[in-house]
C-alpha cells in the first residue's frame, strides 16, 4: 500500500493536496481542476488500474469556506485495492465532471447534486433524481430545515398529485405502552421459568 502511494503522489505531485492512510485505504486529497488528470492516471496505469468508479458521495462542512466535500471510491480488481479521491467545493463553484473517464459518474453526480446542491461542469443529464422536479433545496445539507416544505402525493379522490405542507404529526404522538401495540408485553424469557415458579 506504501509503494502505490507513493507511486501516486510522484507521479500526480502536482496535483496533490494532501495524502494519507486510514483505516487500511488510500486517501488523496487533490484540486478540482485537476480531477479528470487524477481519475484519468489511475485508471489507466499499470501500477493503479483503479478501473470501478463505485460511489460518489457528497459530504457538508457548514463551518467551511468550501463547505463540500466530493469523494470519489475507486477500486482496483486486478490489484484488490481501494483508493478514495477527495474534492473540495463551495456553493458556486462546480466541481468538472468524472462522466468522461468513469460514464457510470452521471448518476452519482445527479445524486449529489440532488442532495447537496453540488454542481458539475460537462455532466450531460444534471438535474434531480431522488426528490421531486419542483423540489425546492438540498436535503442532505446540514442547514435544510426539518419543517416548512411542501410534500408531493397522488390524491385519489382529486385524480391528481398534490402539493401539501410537510406534516410531522408523529413528533406530537401521545404513547399507550400499555396497549399491546405499543407497549412490550410480559413475557417470560427463555431460561426464566423455574424462576418464575419458585
Amino acid at each position: 500500500m506504501e509503494s502505490m502511494l507513493e507511486h501516486i503522489t510522484s507521479n500526480l505531485a502536482p496535483h496533490v493536496l494532501k495524502h494519507e492512510v486510514a483505516n487500511g485505504e488510500v486517501i488523496v486529497h487533490i484540486r478540482p481542476a485537476s480531477l479528470e488528470t487524477v481519475l484519468w492516471f489511475l485508471r489507466d496505469d499499470e501500477q493503479c488500474l483503479f478501473k470501478q468508479l463505485i460511489d460518489i458521495a457528497g459530504v457538508d462542512y457548514p463551518e467551511r469556506p468550501q463547505r463540500f466535500e466530493v469523494v470519489y471510491q475507486l477500486l482496483s480488481l486486478k490489484h484488490n485495492r481501494r483508493i478514495r479521491v477527495k474534492v473540495q467545493t463551495d456553493e458556486q463553484t462546480p466541481v468538472p465532471s468524472a462522466t468522461g473517464v468513469f460514464s457510470s459518474a452521471g448518476w452519482y453526480e445527479r445524486e449529489v447534486w440532488d442532495m447537496y446542491g453540488v454542481l458539475f461542469d460537462g455532466n450531460p443529464d444534471l438535474r434531480r433524481i431522488l426528490t421531486d422536479y419542483g423540489f425546492d433545496g438540498h436535503p442532505q445539507r446540514k442547514d435544510f430545515p426539518l419543517t416548512g416544505y411542501v410534500e408531493v402525493r397522488y390524491d385519489e379522490e382529486q385524480k391528481r398529485v398534490v402539493y401539501e405542507p410537510v406534516k410531522l404529526t408523529q413528533a406530537y404522538r401521545s404513547f399507550d405502552y400499555l396497549s399491546p401495540w405499543e407497549g412490550p408485553k410480559p413475557y417470560v424469557l427463555p431460561g426464566d421459568e423455574k424462576a418464575a415458579a419458585k
